[in-house]
């Protein structure tokens, strides 16, 4: 049985779909938030509650007592946790919802992990946790120590409080810093998501940095590869680590890793809305904007720990990943390609 925590939630919902169609039983706990339009992850609910395997606990994670009652009935085998506050604009107006979410929410995880004794607990960090590093690619050796924005942060945080309890009660963890997913039922939060409401309704596309961002574009299928594969192959002591020189990716006293999920390569960003408006059949008036507060320039994954550890190998380049998705969202809201 592997419990999936967020399995309403984009990347969750892709998950539980993977885990549950190689045959896995899977409890799924999501508390459907309303930070953006429920009837999407009630969308999503609905595909996996369909399917045979798969049961559902609506809860929020910070209610403790609740958590700790689907961890003492489901009692996992794994445990991949996906359920957070996202969003790096949003920490910026709601900064109490990243405590309750990311930080409260993670030690109910914690505290389930201790109580019941999983094989390994995957979850998710992010690639915001580079801050202000400026060395590309970014790699989970380098230090991560300056965050621009809480939600950066709180990601920071779990991994230090996932590596106290790997250390304390020897419970197999791994923190899997994503990189800009995106695909088939993504938030509407999210840019791709954005960008293309704006392109079918005419409007213009707000482009922020003038334009000039470039990020490591994953696509949500290599996502779920990294992630099942993450979750097959619990994290365990380094021997090489030296506490004269701590690597931040690894652990010497604790069955604890930090590995990048992404594609391994940057993409202009004007190049992913160009793709994307071709891809919908409409042209994309551009709105260029400065830098929003807390966005990184640029972002590209060091991924050669996870091709060793894992095997993890994306496949996926941007020009099949967006056209992948624009077909969903065509499909979604019933979209007419011109």
């Amino acid at each position: 049985m592997i419990l999936v925590t967020g399995s309403a939630g984009f990347i969750g919902y892709h998950v539980a779909q993977a885990l549950l169609d190689r045959g896995e039983s899977v409890v799924g706990v999501d508390c459907i938030s309303p930070y953006y339009d429920p009837n999407l992850k009630l969308a999503r609910l609905a595909r996996l509650e369909a399917r045979s395997g798969y049961r559902h606990h609506r809860i929020d994670l910070a209610d403790r007592d609740a958590a700790a009652a689907v961890f003492g009935s489901v009692r996992p085998r794994g445990v991949v946790h996906l359920a957070a506050q996202p969003g790096v604009r949003y920490s910026l107006e709601h900064p109490e919802a990243y405590v309750d979410s990311n930080l409260v929410g993670f030690l109910s995880v914690l505290e389930g992990c201790r109580a019941t004794s999983p094989d390994h607990l995957v979850f998710a960090s992010t690639s915001s946790a580079y801050g202000a590093n400026a060395t590309l690619p970014f790699s989970p050796h380098q230090p991560a120590n300056h965050p621009l924005t809480l939600y950066a942060a709180t990601k920071l945080a779990n991994e230090s409080m996932a590596h106290a309890y790997a250390h304390l009660f020897g419970i197999p963890c791994t923190g899997l810093r994503f990189f800009t997913v995106y695909g088939p039922w993504t938030r509407p939060d999210m840019a791709l998501y954005r960008f293309a409401d704006a392109i079918v309704a005419g409007r213009p596309v707000d482009v922020y940095g003038q334009g000039r961002m470039q990020r490591d574009f994953t696509y949500v299928d290599d996502i779920v590869s990294g992630v099942i594969a993450a979750l097959d192959r619990p994290a365990a002591p380094d021997p090489a680590w030296r506490a004269e020189t701590p690597d931040p990716a690894t652990s010497g006293v604790a069955p604890w890793r930090i590995l990048n999920i992404g594609a391994g390569t940057r993409v202009e960003l004007m190049t992913y809305i160009e793709v994307l408006a071709e891809a919908l059949g409409r042209p994309a008036k551009l709105n260029l904007l400065p830098l929003q507060p807390g966005d990184l320039v640029r972002t590209e994954a060091d991924i050669t720990d996870t091709t060793a550890a894992l095997g993890y190998a994306p496949t996926t380049p941007v020009e099949v990943g967006v056209r992948r998705f624009a077909d969903w969202y065509c499909e979604y809201h019933g979209v007419a390609r011109d």
